[in-house]
């Protein structure tokens, strides 16, 4: 590694890292500014918010760091530029694509960043803040059965074995107990939605336990008034976007082994793959802006366009997902057309200052 090298991937990297400080700071003071409302409830208090907030703060890596990598690296290269640095690099014989070769190398490092902290930590830190505010706002939860989800509810223990997006609930069993934790009845559902207020139960069997007997009855709808609300199940439902890729592989297999529809977690599966490569893409859109307006200067302008290619990447990709998952269109196009999109427009742009 050449003096060169070290004192480049230095400078960019440092500046990629002083941005994504700067994102992660802004998205979790929004994200504590939410959780505001919810203090006083139970436990939950400023220092468990403040908790909460910091195990939520890798989930954002994905948000953050390929737009860091686009502004820290068009910062860096425009610094450069505006100090001659950028001429006196292309007369030592530091060609376009010797720079390029640079900038991918650091692009690279936080790809790998950014698929390790998406796979590795993101899983276990947003499932560590999410019981850390259900128990805090005294709820009780386990989730860790392969049973499906348990919780408490009053003198209640209930089990749901699938919660589909929606807060829709597959498989309930609700067991009730006395004041002596004397089984009472058990009641077992198909399914439940929230309508009204309460749950409404379908294809529902009760056994009620009086005394010696036991008596069972079946009914084709029922009604459920419990304190557990779709909010705390939407808390409760693993998002797709922020689970593991071998998580979500296993899951894709389970829904298709059930016959259940299988395109949200297959983009999902497909953005873990391609999202990490936006930010070698974002290193190649950055480059050509070095060379626009080397003479010009213009770092402001420079950042304004790297914040806007930013933003509307990821508009674009999101818009993507969406559009697929209503269009059913195939997952990986969903996935990974956006960023395709602007690889191509970033090469294009290299190939046309180098001819010039």
């Amino acid at each position: 590694m050449t003096i060169i090298d070290r004192y480049l991937r230095r400078e960019i990297v440092g500046h990629v890292l002083l941005i994504m400080l700067a994102l992660m700071s802004m998205f979790s003071f929004f994200d504590l500014l939410q959780e505001l409302e919810s203090i006083g409830r139970g436990t939950y208090g400023i220092g468990t918010a403040v908790l909460f907030v910091l195990l939520s703060a890798p989930g954002h890596v994905y948000e953050v760091v390929p737009v860091a990598v686009l502004i820290g690296t068009l910062y860096a290269l425009a610094q450069l530029a505006r100090h001659s640095e950028m001429v006196v690099l292309r007369v030592s014989g530091i060609s376009m694509m010797g720079l390029g070769f640079i900038l991918l190398r650091v692009g690279i490092i936080f790809a790998l960043l950014t698929f390790l902290v998406g796979e590795l930590i993101t899983p276990l830190s947003e499932k560590s803040a999410q019981r850390l505010r259900i128990q805090a706002t005294d709820s009780v939860v386990a989730q860790d059965f392969r049973s499906g989800l348990w919780m408490k509810d009053g003198n209640s223990f209930v089990n749901i074995e699938d919660v589909l997006p929606g807060a829709e609930l597959i498989n309930i069993h609700i067991y009730e107990f006395d004041a002596d934790f004397h089984l009472r009845n058990i009641s077992n559902a198909k399914s439940g939605a929230f309508k009204g207020g309460h749950w409404k139960l379908r294809d529902v069997t009760q056994t009620n336990f009086i005394g010696d007997h036991i008596h069972s009855e079946n009914f084709s709808q029922g009604s459920w008034q419990s304190v557990i609300q779709p909010e705390l199940l939407n808390v409760l439902l693993v998002v797709p976007e922020k689970m593991s890729a071998w998580n979500l592989y296993f899951y894709i297999r389970h829904l298709s082994e059930n016959h259940q529809k299988t395109t949200r977690h297959e983009i999902a599966l497909w953005s873990k793959m391609a999202y990490p490569i936006a930010c070698i893409v974002m290193v190649v859109l950055a480059l050509p802006f070095a060379f626009l307006q080397q003479r010009s200067g213009g770092i402001s302008a420079k950042l304004f366009a790297g914040i806007m290619l930013g933003i509307s990447y990821q508009v674009l990709n999101r818009l993507f997902i969406h559009i697929g998952l209503l269009s059913d269109w195939p997952p990986p196009m969903s996935a990974t057309l956006p960023t395709l999109l602007y690889l191509t427009v970033g090469l294009s742009m290299l190939v046309w200052i180098e001819r010039r």
